[in-house]
């Protein structure tokens, strides 16, 4: 963060942009304004050089043609990887999780080397995993779960080089009983929702990355009441 100025990037939002989750984009900016600090937000297309001197990017969800293009252009333009050698935050959802792996396995058994930020492998699993989920999590992100819902077939197995971001409580998630994936300041997640919007102690914590200390306090009690509704929802899903 230069100038106290957060400069956000969208990464090839005309790829990865299939289930709205450019909306973490926003998110983020508000909650920064309500806190009285200036955020910008830029979206970074297929056929632009994505710059390696922002604080934060966000990679969001595609089909295995799109996620395969946005790869294949992240690979040959390197600047992704020179963001988080010098420590910025990159937060990737679905597709954008699968392609900071090491590797995907796309639906036609196809395998793709992925961009190595995170140490997890996605294989296709034998049916899609749709619907909500919930997933317990560390101290890091306070004693709530997160809540979102997954439309994905992928099963990813997080290696010894990460570590998950949770336990599911409900939901497929990885498929392995744990959700999403962490190395330093690389976290991604199976959750659209816009995921930031359902789970503000998850967007102060990329914050607090990204700003090198955690933001103030921001209550909100209309965002704890939709909160409590998901949860009930979730809850009285899984006694179907």
């Amino acid at each position: 963060m230069t100038d106290s100025v957060l400069r956000i990037g969208l990464v090839l939002p005309d790829i990865l942009g299939t289930y709205g989750d450019s909306g973490n984009a926003e998110v983020l900016q508000r909650r920064l304004q309500w806190r009285g600090i200036t955020a910008t937000v830029a979206g970074f297309d297929h056929g632009e050089v994505l710059p390696s001197s922002l604080d934060l990017y966000l990679l969001g969800g595609g089909e295995d043609d799109a996620q395969t293009l946005a790869v294949s252009r992240l690979r040959a333009r390197p600047g992704l990887h020179h963001a988080v050698e010098r420590g910025a935050v990159v937060f990737g959802v679905c597709a954008g999780l699968q392609i900071l792996g090491t590797e995907f396995t796309t639906s036609d058994g196809m395998r793709h080397a992925g961009l190595g930020l995170l140490d997890a492998a996605t294989v296709p699993g034998p049916r899609r995993a749709v619907g909500e989920v919930v997933v317990d999590v560390g101290p890091e992100l306070g004693t709530e779960p997160l809540t979102g819902f997954e439309n994905h077939r992928g099963r990813t197995r997080v290696a010894g080089g990460s570590h998950a971001l949770g336990r599911v409580r409900s939901g497929v998630g990885n498929g392995d009983g744990t959700e999403g994936a962490v190395t330093g300041r690389v976290l991604a997640t199976y959750l659209h929702g816009p995921v930031l919007a359902r789970n503000p102690a998850l967007a102060d914590l990329l914050l607090a990355w990204a700003l090198g200390t955690p933001p103030s306090a921001l209550p909100l009690p209309e965002v704890g009441s939709l909160r409590e509704e998901r949860l009930r929802a979730a809850k009285r899903g899984r006694r179907k």
